[in-house]
């Protein structure tokens, strides 16, 4: 059985909307899985949603005994926390926590790249996650990502 982590903006379990950046995510939904079967559902709050220092909320998934993170996008600092944890991270999340965990199960989440615009902003250094306008330009540039996602996926599912 592994735990996987999925950050989310509420704490209604897999129909939770993932959120665009795990570090300032309000909640994490932890779910326990074996093969593909969904054995267990929780929320957790996210002690570190105001702000955090790099390295506390990877932290703080490891405390809760995840194996995988799921999220929208992390910085490259973040990335690396996960991979000295043995925590796989996974970015590109989007919609529900139910669908981002069955694309991962699925194999479609399964690499994790930083944001582009963490990187910009010396995300791995602390400074990014104290500039508001640099936060909310990342959530617009994750959001704006997810969107042409589900338009394309959209378009897809008319075609077939």
């Amino acid at each position: 059985m592994i735990r996987i982590a999925i950050s989310a903006e509420d704490d209604r379990g897999l129909e939770s909307v993932v959120s665009p950046h795990f570090g300032r995510c309000p909640y994490f939904v932890l779910v326990d899985v074996e093969g593909r079967d969904v054995k267990a559902v929780g929320a957790v709050e996210n002690p570190f949603y105001g702000s955090h220092e790099p390295g506390q909320v990877p932290a703080f998934i490891h405390s809760q005994n995840a194996q995988v993170m799921l999220a929208g996008g992390m910085g490259g600092r973040a990335i690396q926390f996960f991979q000295q944890l043995g925590i796989q991270a996974a970015t590109g999340a989007s919609g529900t926590a139910r669908m981002a965990l069955e694309r991962y199960l699925g194999g479609e989440l399964a690499n994790a790249e930083a944001c582009a615009s963490s990187e910009a902003h010396h995300h791995g250094e602390g400074e990014y996650e104290r500039d508001e306008v640099g936060r909310l330009r990342e959530e617009a540039e994750m959001l704006d990502r997810q969107l042409d996602e589900v338009v394309f996926r959209l378009k897809k599912l008319e075609n077939d």
